[in-house]
């Protein structure tokens, strides 16, 4: 499967309901619209988008989606702050059977997946917000392949 990362898009600072309820700033809205005209322009749309259940990374998934004119994502619990790579693979091989999956999600779990993944341990990935990483992989299968990562700066002209 190619697996789609699309960290959460820019969000207000921390708010009276905690980190769980931040919400996106409209930078945050645009780079998630720009992430889905990008993969829309490319022909490569995911089959269904998977999201994290924290407020910022829901309305990401929700501003993509409806970018993309793809269904709606799922909300997935293991998505949240704090997941582990092996949770992760262990989780999207109930989605093994999709040939794209897209997971909108935090920092620093994404770029902790993406090293695990690449075997690139000692740190150095930094996935910024409302980028864009592919990795090819097949779940629960450790290792897997970069296929692209583009920072948010790149998809601004799709």
């Amino acid at each position: 499967m190619d697996l789609i990362l699309l960290r959460h898009g820019k969000a207000e600072d921390m708010n009276i309901g905690g980190d769980f309820t931040r919400e996106l700033v409209e930078k945050g809205r645009d780079q998630s619209r720009r992430a889905a005209r990008l993969l829309k322009a490319a022909k490569a749309l995911p089959e269904i988008v998977l999201t994290s259940p924290l407020t910022r990374a829901r309305q990401t998934a929700d501003e993509f989606c409806q970018t993309a004119e793809i269904p709606g994502a799922v909300i997935q619990g293991w998505l949240a702050c704090g997941m582990s790579p092996e949770t992760a693979l262990a989780e999207l091989a109930a989605f093994r059977d999709f040939k794209r999956v897209a997971i909108v999600g935090h920092e620093p779990d994404f770029s902790q997946l993406i090293a695990w993944v690449l075997g690139a341990n000692g740190g150095g990935i930094v996935v910024k917000k409302g980028s864009l990483t592919c990795l090819s992989l097949n779940p629960p299968s450790r290792y897997g392949s970069l296929v692209y990562m583009i920072p948010p700066k790149l998809a601004a002209d799709s």
